[in-house]
């Protein structure tokens, strides 16, 4: 799932600090997972923003509001009979919905509430890491099912650097070395040999790196079916 954080909440006042009325939109996919922009994080945002300006004797009305996706036009379409009642919305979505929603509504002003940080998932309870970094190609099939690209520090495919030590990354102590993981785990297979052929350089016209990327599904495109 995509895991994000919330802004510090000086940052969210300093985006609406002319703004009387305001929208704060939650959704609930992956941000209500990591207890980051659901229903709940919306109402928490909306009283501390109200208790925030109150001390610095300012009224502002806030509404909150949560829809299924942001990354869905046929559910952020469901605003438009309230949108314009507001100054301006907070999305708590990933980075894709405030997007979605500028692109809808033209004319109004939509600000993020959170910071989209990588693709994850929970290891315990309040804890995420991340486990893709999304580059098109994916190859874990390689390396034991764990990813270097999205787990290695330095994204190295080619085997562990010289810096770990002990299981752990050199370049942060709270990190295993997937490297390390996946020799042992490799090891333990009895499939060792796997990572001593010389592999061909990854193509990564498949990331991020050429631009904006599109996935088309031929048969759900409206005029194939």
């Amino acid at each position: 799932m995509i895991v994000a954080d919330r802004k510090p909440i000086q940052e969210i006042l300093a985006m609406v600090k002319t703004d009387k009325k305001i929208l704060i939109l939650g959704c609930k996919g992956c941000v209500t997972v990591c207890n980051v922009g659901g229903l709940k994080e919306s109402e928490i945002l909306a009283s501390t923003l109200k208790i925030a300006r109150k001390q610095q004797g300012e009224e502002i009305d806030i509404d909150v509001r949560a829809l299924e996706r942001q990354c869905d036009n046929e559910y952020v379409a469901q605003i438009n009979d309230i949108v314009n009642d507001y100054e301006s919305v907070i999305s708590l979505a990933c980075g894709v919905g405030p997007q979605f929603l500028s692109e809808m509504y033209k004319d109004m002003t939509f600000y993020p509430g959170v910071n989209t940080t990588f693709f994850g998932g929970a290891v315990q309870h309040g804890i995420w890491e991340e486990r893709c970094a999304g580059c098109g190609t994916c190859g874990i099939h390689n390396f034991g099912g764990l990813c270097p690209i999205a787990r290695c520090a330095k994204s190295l495919l080619h085997g562990p650097c010289g810096g770990s030590s002990k299981g752990i990354c050199e370049v942060n102590a709270d990190t295993i070395c997937v490297w390390d993981a996946i020799v042992t785990k490799k090891t333990q297979a009895g499939t060792i040999g796997d990572l001593m052929g010389v592999k061909g350089f990854k193509d990564w016209r498949t990331a991020r790196d050429g631009g904006p990327r599109r996935s088309i599904r031929e048969e759900l495109v409206e005029g194939n079916i």
